[in-house]
């Protein structure tokens, strides 16, 4: 079992396979480590500490692949929740736990996430510890995309319209990297895991909800504290493989 003791500063992620992605559209091999090479990979490069919580690697793969930047911590995957949705009930449960011993944390996606700087380093982080970071996009709140994907959160929740009205021509947050201190991430992450277990256990659609319970409680409680964009994180999906100036890559 993974001891936090020396590792203040933390990056985590969540690997949930076995069950079908309906972001991706597939499912995703269990015990293929092809899919977090290159974050793990990258954590190491940056002398970082980071953990992958999981469900199906064996027990051979973590050992061949835990070092002392990376570790492998297995998990009880709960079907209620879709997987993009339970890592946060995980996040919240860890912190819970060990919030103690940790000073900054970030959580990210870690398919398509790598690091590109330590963080933790950086002065703009270091300047605003009542700060919360986290990706973005480059097209804004009001996106066809997000309408549907906000569809069963807007039904359940009795101002997500007003907010979605309120903050339609701001930039559209992207949960695939949140980090800060450890106490406004504590408090976010269980604000968040609330929401998905009050709200979005009952999904039926075939939209997540993630990143509609995100920008919500982001912007409805947490939009004074904020940071987005770069250096944070490069454009969303534009694959900038050349760019080493911001913290994360996003795909």
């Amino acid at each position: 079992m993974f001891s936090v003791s020396g590792h203040k500063d933390l990056i985590l992620a969540c690997h949930i396979t076995g069950i079908y992605d309906v972001n991706r559209r597939t499912t995703l091999e269990g015990n293929d480590y092809e899919l977090v090479r290159d974050w793990a990979e990258s954590i190491a490069a940056q002398n970082l500490n980071g953990i992958i919580f999981h469900n199906n690697f064996t027990e051979e793969s973590c050992v061949k692949h835990q070092n002392e930047h990376v570790s492998f911590v297995k998990i009880e995957y709960n079907p209620q929740f879709k997987p993009n949705v339970f890592r946060y009930l995980v996040y919240r449960d860890f912190l819970r736990a060990h919030a103690n011993a940790i000073e900054h944390v970030f959580v990210t996606d870690v398919a398509d996430v790598v690091v590109l700087n330590n963080p933790f380093v950086q002065a703009l982080f270091g300047d605003h510890p009542e700060a919360i970071f986290c990706g973005d996009e480059p097209k804004c709140l009001n996106d066809g995309w997000m309408n549907d994907h906000s569809e069963h959160l807007r039904n359940k929740i009795a101002d997500y319209a007003a907010y979605e009205l309120a903050f339609q021509d701001a930039p559209l947050l992207n949960c695939g990297i949140i980090g800060g201190h450890i106490q406004v991430m504590q408090e976010f992450i269980e604000k968040l895991a609330q929401i998905h277990e009050q709200y979005n256990y009952d999904n039926q659609t075939a939209y997540t909800g993630d990143m509609g319970a995100f920008n919500y409680l982001m912007r409805t409680q947490f939009n004074e504290r904020v940071i987005h964009g770069a250096p944070c994180n490069t454009v969303f999906k534009e694959y900038e493989l050349e760019r080493r100036d911001c913290w994360f890559r996003h795909k």
